[in-house]
């Protein structure tokens, strides 16, 4: 996504607690004369800042222009994390567009390949089985997210539909109120008049 060059940029992940995210990115800076941005911006920052759902500070560093940050949440729900540029030009004058390449892989592990090639066979299957586990304990936590999520939008749905029966229950009870007190006030209009 592209970013001015003084601007704070911000993108909501909804992730399950207890899962670790890793996050690459790459800016690149907009170069007036080429017309095209440029591969790499020398001398140009990034400050990460990762806000949990309660509100609390889990990241914020200074990085370079390409970068690798992790995290690990520890509640679930919607975590903020937000970009800026470390330039220190005054806003005026700070006009300059920035493309920033960004890539949030949530809850995986990596497995290191040199450290795998250099034991034997016996713990490289061993080290995979783990690796495994530790996959399907991930997806397990998701499923419990997702099931928790589920389960509290269903009890909102049915509070809602309650209350739609209710308010439908009180408005026919003052239709019929109101319909009542016309016909005897009609009959007592009528009955004053002596035309009934």
């Amino acid at each position: 996504f592209h970013i001015g060059e003084r601007e704070e940029k911000c993108i909501i992940e909804d992730i399950p607690s207890d899962t670790l995210v890793v996050g690459n990115y790459k800016v690149q800076r907009w170069d007036i004369h080429k017309h095209d941005f440029l591969e790499s911006a020398p001398g140009l920052g990034m400050f990460v800042t990762v806000t949990s759902p309660s509100g609390e500070v889990l990241l914020s560093k200074l990085y370079g222009p390409q970068g690798t940050f992790s995290f690990t949440s520890y509640l679930s729900g919607e975590h903020i994390i937000c970009f800026q540029s470390n330039s220190t030009r005054f806003a005026v004058i700070a006009g300059s567009k920035l493309r920033l390449h960004l890539d949030i892989r949530v809850g995986e592990h990596f497995l290191d390949e040199s450290a795998i090639r250099a034991k034997d066979k016996v713990d490289e299957v061993n080290v995979r089985l783990e690796h495994l586990i530790e996959q399907i304990h991930h997806v397990t936590r998701e499923q419990e997210y997702e099931r928790e999520r589920e389960e509290k939008f269903r009890k909102t749905s049915e509070e809602t539909n309650s209350n739609i029966l209710w308010w439908a229950i009180a408005q026919t009870l003052i239709l019929i109120s109101i319909g009542i007190w016309q016909i005897k006030s009609l009959r007592d209009f009528f009955i004053s008049k002596k035309l009934v």
